[in-house]
């Protein structure tokens, strides 16, 4: 038997066989007029983004990373803060005060938006409340086992002001993620969101994820050269 009769007796009606759908076609194949944004749209509708509260609060969490990054950069090339205290132990102990004290005024801020807006029905439910306690007590471990692994200057930048590790952290909570003081924190505002049943803390809470994120990005690369510089003249002693 030839193998074109095989084929016809393999499909004797004659069927043609289905078109494989393109896989790699991404979101191209996605219908997004069957998306349900229901609950974007109410976030969205809840959510004054004119209120100056909120403003604020954008402003402050924007403003953070930005101001402990330029000006740890600048210690780093300069050494000025180092100078001007006499010691980098104590120019990084007074960075870190001021970066608490920061996040201390984020803080509020995002409690002043949430209370300055209406509380949202679909996140006003016991399960919900309780997600919010348990995603603090996570972030809280992440935020707590963060700083004990690391001490306060690991913390609060004590890399760009010379200050470094003998080796890098690896037991927990960094066994659980690369960046667990940043998630940790984010988990808190989230949790704080939740508990409150509050919308704009939900859109805060992911600028303040977006605002970490870009950190990431500048501050890992920048951290990796400085141990590379050290491992460099380590070799040439």
């Amino acid at each position: 038997m030839s193998d074109t009769a095989a084929a016809r007796d393999d499909n004797p009606a004659g069927e043609k066989h289905s078109e494989l759908l393109d896989c790699c076609g991404g979101l191209n194949n996605v219908d997004y007029s069957k998306m349900d944004l229901t609950l974007m749209e109410g976030l969205l509708k809840h959510t004054n983004f004119h209120d100056s509260s909120f403003c604020v609060a954008v402003v402050a969490i924007i403003f953070n990373p930005f101001f402990w990054n330029v000006v740890a950069r600048w210690e780093h090339r300069t050494r000025t803060l180092s100078s001007l205290f006499g010691s980098p132990y104590l120019a990084c102990y007074c960075m870190g005060f001021a970066i608490i004290l920061l996040n201390v005024y984020r803080s509020h801020c995002v409690t002043v938006a949430m209370k300055a807006q209406a509380r949202w029905d679909v996140m006003d439910r016991t399960d919900v409340f309780y997600a919010g306690v348990a995603l603090i007590v996570l972030g809280t471990v992440l935020v707590v086992g963060s700083f004990l692994a690391l001490g306060f200057t690991g913390t609060f930048l004590g890399d760009y002001f010379g200050i470094l590790m003998d080796e890098k952290v690896t037991g927990f909570p960094f066994n659980i993620t690369e960046n667990p003081m940043y998630w940790g924190s984010t988990a808190n505002y989230l949790g704080l969101a939740l508990i409150g049943a509050s919308p704009v803390g939900l859109v805060l809470t992911a600028i303040v994820a977006v605002a970490y994120k870009l950190a990431i990005q500048f501050e890992g690369p920048f951290t990796e050269l400085i141990y590379q510089e050290r491992s460099q003249r380590r070799k040439h002693e």
